[in-house]
């Protein structure tokens, strides 16, 4: 299995970026998909999540409003359009999945996490 995120890069306060999750090796529609952050010598943050049937999206309060999650099953794809940047937005940006899940920041466990990819917003 692997869950590769990219799409990240250096962007100004205002701007707009979009992240991709490809994911193989796996049975792609049954998994919930999270997007998390990271920062240096900061606990991995729950960004938004996608139930397993893509009918309900989550976010953090911090990015409720500007950023969307959505997902392609075609593609096995999972993707997190950020609008709106804001320099403590700047983090590292992992994708993760979960099978028959909620999507919720709830979430316990994860059965698959994907390598980071960097966002950085200059201000």
């Amino acid at each position: 299995v692997q869950l590769q995120a990219s799409g990240g890069g250096l962007v100004q306060a205002g701007g707009s970026l979009r992240l991709s999750c490809a994911a193989s090796g796996l049975t792609f529609v049954s998994y919930a998909m999270y997007w998390f952050r990271q920062t240096p010598g900061k606990e991995r943050e729950f960004v938004g999540g996608v139930n397993w049937r893509g009918s309900s999206t989550y976010y953090a309060d911090s990015v409720k409003g500007r950023f969307t999650i959505s997902r392609d099953n075609a593609k096995n794809t999972v993707y997190l359009e950020m609008n709106s940047l804001k320099p403590e937005d700047t983090a590292v940006y992992f994708c993760a999945a979960d099978q028959w899940g909620t999507g919720k920041s709830t979430t316990l466990t994860y059965d698959y996490w994907g390598q980071g990819t960097q966002v950085t917003v200059s201000s």
